[in-house]
């Protein structure tokens, strides 16, 4: 894509959506944490239906460690990888309280040294919790980047390294909520809906995806 063409990509998912927020429920930066720890192979949907159970007991880093990684299995089962994440959870609860007073850090590296928290995350709570402009890359970005040509890459590192480069600053901070609603509602993995994109013009993807004909009828 060419810069004339991110920029117009850009403009116009902010005209759509000039205030994008994560789909994720969270009342607190540690709450935000362990929601994006829980969501890795699982969907928002499900894991807002099990932290606002949990939330209501455990809300704090010592409130979790409190309840006993037993006691945080059983509020968490319904999601996938729930034995690891529970034990990744209360390790890195007890990070918290040791180390930093409770508190979420706020630096990537000091982020990616808690038990479960990969560069990904860190940069989903650097993003979203602190408004920093951060890029996680996650599947739904990898794929929109590679495919649309904003920012081809064979690896998230390089695609995340790129897209920092190539997206205009008055973008930055959003555009990773753009670019994850984007890829999961609209340019989708099986089959990219290019018949009601937005931005379908501004993208390099071809063939587009023509409407499916019992649809189009």
């Amino acid at each position: 894509m060419t810069p004339a063409a991110i920029e117009s990509f850009f403009a116009t998912l902010k005209a759509a959506n000039p205030h994008p927020q994560t789909e994720l429920a969270y009342a607190s930066v540690f709450e935000l944490l362990v929601a994006v720890l829980l969501s890795a192979q699982a969907t928002d949907v499900s894991v807002n239906k099990v932290t606002r159970r949990l939330f209501l007991v455990a809300n704090t880093p010592q409130r979790m460690l409190d309840l006993g990684l037993e006691g945080l299995e059983e509020h968490i089962k319904t999601i996938g990888l729930y034995h690891a994440k529970a034990r990744h959870l209360m390790q890195t609860c007890r990070m918290l309280v040791d180390q930093y007073g409770g508190a979420v850090p706020r630096t990537l590296e000091a982020l990616q040294t808690l038990p479960g928290v990969g560069r990904k995350t860190a940069n989903v709570i650097l993003n979203v919790a602190f408004g920093e402009p951060t890029m996680a890359v996650d599947t739904h970005l990898f794929r929109v980047a590679n495919r649309t040509g904003l920012a081809p890459g064979k690896t998230p590192y390089e695609v995340e390294m790129k897209l920092l480069k190539r997206i205009p600053a008055e973008y930055l901070v959003d555009a990773h909520h753009w670019l994850i609603l984007h890829g999961r509602y609209v340019c989708q993995a099986r089959k990219p809906l290019c018949w009601q994109c937005a931005v379908s013009a501004f993208c390099d993807f071809k063939p587009k995806t023509p409407p499916d004909k019992a649809r189009a009828r």
